[in-house]
C-alpha cells in the first residue's frame, strides 16, 4: 500500500515522501459528505454518502452529537454509501458511542459499504455499533459484516496499522501546514488549492519534506528568514501557480 501522507495529499493532510504521487495527490480537492439527518420514531437514523476522512471528522461529529440530541433512544447509522473510512471517522464514532451510552442511548450501525465493513472488522469493532435486543426488535434485522479470507485478513490488517501510523503522523503536522497555506494565501493572495500546489512543488523541487518547509513558513512570522534556496523555490512555486490561474 503506498502511503498517502499529508505533504501530498489533501485528503490524508500528511506528508508524503514520493514526488510523482504527491503531484497527482495534491490536484485532489477534499469534498465534505452528504448527511441526511431524519426522525424514525424514538430513533435518529443518519445517512453518510462520500468520505469519511480526516477532512471530514469534524462534520461527521457535529452531526452525530445534532442526531444524538434529537433522538430519544439512540441514532441508526446508514453507512452503505460510504466510499472511504480511516481511523479518525471511527475515533469520532466511537466517541459518540461513549456519550451516548452515558445518555442512556446507542449508536448502532445499520447498514455499511465495504469501505466502513473493513474498517469495522479488522479493528474488531464490529459489536460495539452492533444493536441491542430492544433495537433489534424495534428496527429489524441490522448489517451483518461478510467473512474475510485469512489471507485477506492478514494483508487488510497490515494496510490498517499503515494507515494508523499515517494519521497520526497527519494530525500531528496538520496544524503547522494549515498555518503555513495561510500565510501564502495572506502574503500572495493565493486560493487554498494555489498555496497547497505552492507547498507541494517547493518542497518537491527543494527536496525538502513538506511540514518541516511549513515549519520554515511559519517561523518566519515571528522574524526568522527563510533560507535561501527555499526562497527560490517558492517564489518559483508561486510565478507557476500565479501564471496558470491567470491563463484560466
Amino acid at each position: 500500500m503506498p502511503e498517502p501522507a499529508y505533504e501530498m495529499s489533501p485528503r490524508v493532510e500528511g506528508a508524503s515522501e514520493d514526488a510523482a504521487a504527491g503531484s497527482n495527490a495534491a490536484r485532489h480537492v477534499p469534498c465534505a459528505p452528504k448527511i441526511d439527518i431524519r426522525p424514525d420514531g424514538d430513533r435518529v437514523t443518519m445517512a453518510v454518502c462520500g468520505e469519511l476522512d480526516l477532512d471530514a471528522a469534524q462534520d461527521l461529529e457535529q452531526s452525530l452529537r445534532q442526531a444524538l440530541i434529537r433522538s430519544v433512544q439512540g441514532v441508526d447509522l446508514d453507512l452503505s454509501h460510504v466510499a472511504f473510512c480511516d481511523c479518525s471517522a471511527l475515533n469520532v464514532m466511537l466517541g459518540l458511542r461513549a456519550r451516548a451510552l452515558r445518555e442512556g442511548k446507542t449508536l448502532v450501525v445499520r447498514d455499511a459499504g465495504p469501505a466502513v465493513e473493513r474498517l469495522l472488522t479488522l479493528t474488531g469493532t464490529v459489536s460495539l455499533f452492533a444493536p441491542t435486543d430492544v433495537d433489534a426488535d424495534d428496527a429489524g434485522e441490522a448489517w451483518n459484516p461478510t467473512d474475510l479470507d485469512e489471507s485477506e485478513d492478514e494483508s487488510m490488517l497490515q494496510d490498517l496499522r499503515i494507515e494508523v501510523v499515517q494519521l497520526r503522523r497527519a494530525m500531528q503536522t496538520r496544524p503547522t501546514i494549515d498555518l503555513a497555506r495561510g500565510i501564502l494565501m495572506a502574503s500572495f493572495g493565493l486560493r487554498p488549492e494555489d498555496a497547497w500546489e505552492v507547498l507541494v512543488t517547493a518542497s518537491q523541487n527543494s527536496n525538502t519534506k513538506l511540514h518541516h518547509l511549513a515549519r520554515d513558513l511559519v517561523a518566519t512570522v515571528g522574524g526568522e528568514a527563510l533560507s535561501e534556496p527555499l526562497q527560490k523555490q517558492v517564489s518559483a512555486a508561486v510565478a507557476k501557480v500565479s501564471a496558470g490561474a491567470s491563463v484560466s
